[in-house]
């Protein structure tokens, strides 16, 4: 156990990618051991990769990739502008609205940073906007992606935890709109204190003309979860079909995509999508070794010897979540604190499903804080600003994110309620 956290601390101190991080810890153990041969190490990252669920991963990211290539987002940007662009600060509202709409589409925060604060913070920018401001916005409402439904994170904490991912993917839903909505009351804050400017409506004709070029992306979502819901095919099965889609959309209908832009389209995918499933691979051998050490146990017995109020022990596992989230990777810390915590939280009566959202909620916020905040370096360096002012313009709206854990941790019944209403 000793050698465990040892090896872990330093490999992270020394500044070993994580992936690496998290091979190295457990080979180090059992060198130190001495009785498992070390091909095991190659056997658990094989079979942590070996689940079909898992391929939903590539394909909703290549999804996500061929539809930010097109004008999608441009066609989102203009539809929702009917929505909120007449408001003071409309940019922002619009930048939010777009996120929350993008999140039904690709279910990664990066790929809507890029894609979103390409094309919002330099508009918003132009239109008066502080740039920290802007970029904050872009780098909070990115974080959505991840909770509303479709979600890579839900896929692994469901194939982790043994948990249905389409009553997961419900449950996310009521979350993510809160996350919204509550950064919608900052931006509402803001925009009066600073006098930011009143977009102006689009006529009725120009409406309909945005709805009519927007309708084929906004359909996608319900595609993905109204199939998955009705049992006409599984999320690895969606995710194959939103490429298609997405390809059809993009070739056919919009034409705005090229053979000649599809081998960079590929590579991308490619690229980012054997990075999550290193990791993946990595972190099934460290979550092994955890199992195998007895750590759940050993931690469930810990924390309950020194309270079993539900509260108290839901506020310490939000606080420690929400640490680790600040340095590590999403899907690693994911594979390495599910099977820790899960045991402790049904013990305490607190529902898988409900876990679920709070474990990913809590990660989520990382990705817009230092010292790994991938989110926030994408709009910093979007928004040509120094990190310093970004953050300091972003905490409001990780207070806004703090809430909505707040409600949704202790407010279960709410998380619940649309996977109940579907029968999970």
């Amino acid at each position: 156990m000793l050698t465990l956290v040892a090896a872990f601390i330093v490999f992270l101190a020394i500044g070993v990618p994580v992936a690496f991080v998290l091979g190295l810890t457990p080979m180090t153990v059992l060198m130190t051991q001495g009785e498992t041969p070390l091909v095991l190490i190659a056997q658990r990252i094989f079979t942590g990769m070996d689940n079909p669920i898992l391929m939903a991963i590539p394909f909703f990211i290549l999804a996500g990739n061929l539809m930010s290539r097109g004008s999608m987002t441009e066609r989102l940007v203009t539809f929702c502008k009917i929505l909120v662009g007449g408001l003071r600060g409309g940019l922002a509202y619009i930048n939010i609205v777009i996120s929350m709409i993008f999140a039904g589409i690709t279910g990664a925060a990066v790929a809507d940073t890029s894609a979103v604060g390409s094309i919002l913070i330099p508009a918003m920018e132009k239109e008066g906007y502080d740039v920290d401001f802007s970029a904050a916005v872009t780098a909070t409402s990115s974080t959505i992606g991840p909770v509303i439904p479709p979600s890579i994170p839900f896929i692994v904490y469901g194939v982790l935890g043994e948990v249905s991912i389409a009553s997961l993917f419900l449950a996310g839903i009521v979350p993510g709109v809160l996350l919204g909505l509550f950064q919608m009351a900052v931006v509402w804050y803001y925009a009066r204190k600073r006098g930011y400017p009143k977009g102006s409506m689009p006529g009725l004709k120009e409406a309909f003309k945005a709805i009519m070029d927007a309708a084929l992306v906004l359909i996608m979502p319900l595609i993905i979860l109204g199939g998955i819901l009705t049992g006409v095919f599984t999320p690895t099965e969606s995710a194959a079909i939103a490429v298609f889609y997405a390809l059809g959309i993009g070739f056919f209908v919009h034409r705005d995509l090229k053979l000649k832009d599809l081998p960079k389209i590929l590579i991308e995918t490619g690229a980012t999508s054997s990075l999550v499933l290193l990791v993946i691979g990595m972190a099934s051998i460290f979550s092994w070794l955890l199992a195998s050490e007895e750590v759940p146990q050993i931690v469930t017995q810990a924390i309950l010897s020194v309270t079993e109020n539900k509260i108290l022990i839901l506020l310490l596992v939000n606080v420690v979540l929400l640490i680790v989230g600040t340095f590590m990777e999403t899907t690693a810390s994911l594979i390495i604190l599910t099977p820790v915590l899960l045991p402790l939280m049904t013990q305490i009566g607190v529902d898988p499903l409900h876990f679920g959202v709070i474990i990913v909620l809590n990660l989520v916020i990382g990705l817009t804080t230092p010292p790994v905040g991938v989110c926030l370096f994408i709009a910093c360096s979007i928004g040509k600003t120094r990190l310093e002012s970004l953050f300091r313009a972003i905490v409001p709206f990780l207070m806004a994110s703090l809430a909505v854990l707040i409600i949704c941790t202790y407010w279960g019944g709410l998380v619940m309620a649309i996977p109940h209403a579907f029968g999970y």
